[in-house]
């Protein structure tokens, strides 16, 4: 299955990781373009973490050198309710992906992407379809995730809250359960 990841779940870290994850695993094939990259690449600016967003590009390009959907020129007959979303849409069309990943759901409307055959899906229902699946490679890279946010933090951290705090409840509920 082959998805595309809009920035809102690239950006944060641990949604991201936690995606990424499950993508190595052979989960699914995640899709992204070069203005979705450059995105996260402007928020990580904002927030002062644009050199960790550097090395994270670059790791993402080496381990996913097909990943990157090359857009072609701008698709006028595209339609959105925000027009600076109708490039993520254009990308998931050219890269052929069979379900878009966002948290922005308002924005990508079911009938306009089920007209180009895309289901729109939230991080937290698309993780905790993939943790039904298979529970015990989602515990593995959640658990991954949170011993790296202990690395990262010096901090104690369990995955029900880390969880909750990259707003996937129902991913938490289930592994916890």
């Amino acid at each position: 299955m082959r998805v595309l990841l809009d920035t809102c779940v690239i950006y944060p870290s641990v949604l991201r990781s936690i995606l990424l994850g499950a993508a190595s695993k052979g989960m699914f094939v995640p899709l992204w373009s070069e203005r979705i990259i450059e995105e996260w690449r402007r928020a990580a600016e904002r927030n002062r973490e644009d050199a960790e967003a550097t090395i994270e590009i670059a790791l993402l390009r080496v381990k996913w050198p097909d990943a990157q959907v090359a857009l072609g020129p701008e698709n006028k007959d595209l339609f959105l309710p925000d027009e600076n979303d109708v490039h993520v849409l254009q990308a998931a069309i050219e890269g052929k992906a069979d379900e878009l990943l966002t948290a922005n759901l308002k924005d990508f409307p079911t009938d306009i992407l089920t007209g180009h055959g895309i289901i729109r899906r939230s991080p937290d229902d698309f993780l905790l379809e993939m943790a039904m699946a298979d529970k015990a490679a989602m515990l593995e890279v959640v658990e991954a995730v949170r011993k790296e946010a202990i690395r990262r933090s010096g901090a104690s951290i369990n995955n029900r809250k880390m969880l909750k705090n990259a707003r996937l409840p129902r991913l938490a509920k289930f592994i916890a359960g």
